[in-house]
């Protein structure tokens, strides 16, 4: 699931708000019937990739060819236990940003996929995010399972992100932009500032190894203690986190198109910032991050 969250704080006022924003676990199942002599996984993941530069429309498509992967088989294995998609991931010990199931029945290996025998499943199978995939073979039915896995960035990328982010940030900054009901007129650039940065890391690597996702920390302290522990002395404060994105472009993405967030952004009362993210595998989001924005006194 991916999450976003925002807040604000002045000395003299206080707004929260908070907007889920979820990329679901795709689970479609489509029934095709055989048309050809090859059902074998090498012919399965090569019909696949030649639908994937064909396109379900007619016109070429833009999606890269899948690798196979012997976790995502295994998946596949126990769909056909009767496992739903998501559970069948889980227990293959495959973290998915998003994926895909889809049932051929037909005689035993004599299954071709194409755009006709595929129908409305032809699209589901190209979607360009989708990156591999896995297949199981019992009597008539073959089972296969595509899918997008969860590749966070690691930690000796850390620095190379948090630069990322503020120059996402001060791109943002720099266009009129509206968020919401509220117009931004376009304003200056931020300042990367290490205290906001502390204060960021703090708080996403609590929320990552503790796996909740809130402003609030374990020890009820909110942003303002944070940047205060942190040492900053702040006039204004204000803080965005989120969760599940595995790229800074997709959490700036969802925070923009939140008017919340998108005012956090754009308000030209801050004037530095500080980001982090953290990773935790086992935790339920994976991956957790913070925005804190500040003007000090």
């Amino acid at each position: 699931m991916n999450s976003v969250r925002t807040l604000v704080k002045t000395r003299e006022t206080w707004r929260s708000a908070a907007t889920g924003l979820a990329l679901a676990l795709l689970a479609a199942t489509g029934q095709v019937h055989a048309q050809a002599d090859s059902a074998s996984h090498p012919g399965l993941l090569r019909d696949i990739n030649t639908l994937r530069q064909q396109g379900c429309d007619g016109q070429p498509g833009k999606a890269a060819p899948l690798r196979e992967n012997a976790a995502l088989s295994a998946a596949a294995a126990r769909l056909s236990g009767g496992d739903r998609l998501e559970e069948a991931l889980k227990a293959a010990g495959y973290r998915a940003v998003s994926g895909a199931q889809i049932v051929l029945r037909g005689p035993d290996h004599a299954t071709q996929l194409t755009r006709a025998s595929l129908g409305k499943s032809c699209s589901l199978i190209t979607q360009a995010n989708l990156t591999e995939a896995g297949f199981h073979q019992q009597a008539a039915q073959t089972w296969i399972v595509v899918a997008a896995p969860f590749s966070a960035p690691g930690a000796a990328q850390a620095d190379d992100v948090r630069s990322h982010v503020l120059a996402l940030v001060n791109e943002a900054r720099a266009r009129p932009r509206r968020c919401g009901t509220e117009f931004f007129a376009a304003t200056r650039p931020l300042r990367f500032s290490a205290k906001l940065q502390a204060a960021a890391a703090a708080h996403a690597a609590d929320m990552a190894r503790h796996n909740y996702f809130d402003h609030v920390g374990r020890d009820g302290k909110h942003v303002s203690d944070r940047a205060s522990s942190s040492g900053y002395n702040w006039r204004r404060i204000g803080e965005n986190i989120a969760a599940g994105q595995t790229q800074a472009e997709t959490a700036m993405r969802n925070w923009l198109d939140s008017p919340e967030h998108c005012a956090n952004v754009m308000s030209p009362d801050y004037t530095e910032m500080g980001s982090a993210f953290a990773v935790n595998n086992s935790s339920r989001a994976g991956i957790y991050w913070v925005q804190v924005f500040g003007s000090a006194r």
